[in-house]
């Protein structure tokens, strides 16, 4: 199974594309998509979408994990952020791309054990899980492939086989 990650955002997306055959992961690929602050939201939705594209016709992914949002206090920061995960959404659908989202606490429970877990943690772990010799930069990649190995290890569950048939 090929699997993208995606790690929403408007200045940043991080994406990871990986392959797992049920036992063990291996990385395809990974980076981010960037915008630029000063540029119209519409235009930096275009880029993230067009980008996204991109990404999905080279690799081919079977499956999409994404982060369900987190309000932090800046709600205008928050809404940009939707538009930006709207518009991922939408590449996916279009691209005929199954959608499965993850919150962070699942994210993290799935990747180091515990929910709670410190940001520092998870790169450490994403990093050991995927054997990379340094970890995935910007953060927001390797909080890519975390989501990505979070549906590895959720969608491979004799659980989630039985509910998907």
């Amino acid at each position: 199974m090929v699997i993208l990650g995606i790690d929403p955002g408007i200045a940043i997306v991080g994406w990871g594309v990986l392959y797992y055959d049920g036992l063990k992961f291996r990385p395809m690929a990974y980076g981010s998509i960037q915008t630029k602050a000063g540029q119209k939201t519409e235009e930096r939705l275009k880029q993230v979408y067009d980008a996204l594209c991109g990404i999905i016709d080279k690799y081919k992914p079977d499956a999409m994990s994404v982060e369900e949002l987190f309000w932090n206090t800046n709600q205008k920061t928050g809404i940009v952020v939707a538009e930006a995960r709207g518009v991922i959404m939408l590449a996916a659908h279009q691209k005929g791309l199954p959608i499965y989202e993850y919150t962070p606490l699942q994210v993290k429970q799935s990747i180091v054990g515990y929910g709670r877990a410190e940001k520092k943690q998870v790169i450490m772990m994403v990093t050991s899980f995927l054997g990379l010799r340094e970890p995935p930069k910007p953060d927001d990649t390797a909080d890519a492939l975390a989501i990505a190995i979070c549906h590895g290890h959720s969608a491979g569950s004799k659980l989630a086989k039985y509910y998907n048939n």
